[in-house]
């Protein structure tokens, strides 16, 4: 399809729908959960494991070919719930299709943060080197700042703390350190431009300073786009598509 034929009222529908089945269905399976979580496709969005938060106005985009996953590994007290892996999300963050966060011990991600399609985040090697049939316990924590911005395909591995505002180019893999202020790219990421944190910054929580009139414009937003659609287009195109569609 070149055009989004659905009509206004069957995507007011499909997001009341969606509302119900993250309550009904997906917050019961975090530890803690904040206010106005959005998941785009929320039967694409895959829980496993305790001790998984998330803060509040999260916006998730999973997709039916490119799944988003949350994991933590149980610890060696696997009847104690506090043992294992733990993720902790902030508030206003954001994450694209295909992001997977995977803990065998501590993965904490600040406010703000935002997540390109395909980024792989573990704090943990799962085998060592020499010993590959003993899982979980080559682990260190990974900490991500407030308002880090990771581009497409990025690779955040055991031990790293990414520092406030920094950004890390598509595709890089980062195996040490980055602080604050920078952008890093390449494999292993490297530093090739620093950030001035005096020049005013944007951040994703502004657009949730007046959060009813955020989702009151996203509304008049698909308004605009799809009032003209009608039901019998829509139908037609999902039976039988033209260049129209």
């Amino acid at each position: 399809m070149r055009r989004n034929n659905t009509p206004y009222f069957i995507k007011r529908l499909y997001n009341a729908i969606n509302r119900f089945y993250v309550r009904r269905f997906i917050a019961p399976q975090f530890d803690s959960l904040g206010t106005g979580l959005e998941i785009a496709h929320p039967r694409c969005l895959v829980i496993f494991g305790h001790n998984i938060h998330i803060g509040k106005f999260a916006q998730m985009i999973a997709a039916p070919d490119n799944v988003i996953r949350l994991t933590t590994w149980p610890g060696k007290e696997r009847n104690n719930k506090k043992s294992g892996g733990n993720i902790m999300i902030g508030d206003y963050c954001l994450i694209s299709p295909g992001v997977r966060i995977s803990s065998a011990e501590s993965i904490r991600i600040g406010d703000n943060c935002m997540f390109a399609a395909n980024v792989y985040i573990s704090d943990s090697d799962w085998h060592g080197i020499y010993n590959r049939i003993r899982p979980f316990r080559c682990t260190k924590p990974v900490v991500l700042e407030n308002n880090v911005w990771l581009g497409e395909s990025v690779i955040v591995n055991k031990g790293v703390t990414i520092g406030e505002n920094s950004v890390i180019g598509a595709g890089a893999v980062v195996t040490k350190d980055i602080p604050a202020n920078v952008i890093a790219a390449g494999n292993p990421a490297r530093i090739i431009k620093t950030i001035d944190p005096k020049r005013r910054m944007l951040k994703r929580e502004l657009l949730f300073s007046d959060p009813e009139h955020y989702f009151y414009n996203q509304d008049q937003m698909d308004r605009y786009v799809l009032d003209k659609n009608t039901l019998w287009g829509w139908l037609r195109g999902l039976v039988k598509p033209n260049q129209l569609d």
